[in-house]
């Protein structure tokens, strides 16, 4: 087994794409993505049966998507971002990254967007974007880091105007996962590139549970 090319593969975001891609024909055979009884029957976010005990839907619409286009762009940026932050971070820990912050973006629209279905990749990429905000604010001395942050932060910034100017875009989540990435990847660390002090590790976890407990709560008192 040639271990050099096992840790270089960034086979965890082909997995994701291709779990995505998978369950978007499951979807589109059931009836359409865009579909309400299809994206409730898959599991999208739906905030009165999450009340009722469905809280597996903070977990599944990390890998529904809602038309052709919404997978398409998601996937596509998935698969540039994701690439460098699996090298940079490692399959485990950038699948940690990923799914946490999918899951903490979908809290923040069960929290602020509890009106909607919802569904999507989005939080859990716009989370890989955090983690390189991360990396450019721990690892300043690097004009690489530095440059990159700066490009993702007006790419950030960008899409959260737009965001806010069209109604179906869910920008709570995309906020969500770019604040749960940041904190989530100076949790893990960067091995690979340099250490991360304890300290700062152990206080951004307490912050992204504290945040996320938090958010929980206020959601479910105003849908009761």
């Amino acid at each position: 087994m040639n271990l050099a090319k096992y840790k270089n593969t960034p086979f965890m975001t082909y997995f994701f794409i291709g779990l995505s891609a998978i369950i978007f024909v499951m979807m589109t055979i059931a009836g359409g993505s865009q579909d309400t009884n299809v994206l409730i029957e898959f599991g999208a976010k739906y905030n009165p049966l999450i009340i009722n005990g469905e809280w597996w839907r903070l977990f599944n619409p990390i890998f529904l998507h809602i038309g052709f286009e919404h997978i398409v762009l998601n996937m596509f940026t998935l698969y540039f971002i994701g690439i460098q932050i699996e090298t940079m971070f490692g399959h485990w820990r950038f699948t940690g990254i990923y799914l946490l912050a999918g899951i903490a973006g979908n809290i923040a629209s069960f929290t602020f967007s509890p009106d909607t279905i919802s569904a999507g990749a989005s939080g859990a990429i716009f989370g890989l974007f955090g983690a390189f905000l991360m990396l450019g604010d721990n690892f300043r001395e690097s004009a690489y880091f530095r440059q990159m942050s700066q490009q993702f932060l007006l790419f950030i910034m960008l899409n959260l105007v737009f965001g806010f100017m069209s109604s179906s875009t869910d920008n709570a989540a995309h906020i969500g996962g770019i604040l749960s990435g940041f904190l989530i990847a100076t949790t893990v660390g960067a091995p690979n590139l340099a250490q991360i002090s304890r300290v700062k590790q152990v206080a951004a976890f307490i912050i992204f549970i504290v945040i996320n407990l938090v958010l929980i709560r206020i959601g479910v008192s105003n849908s009761i």
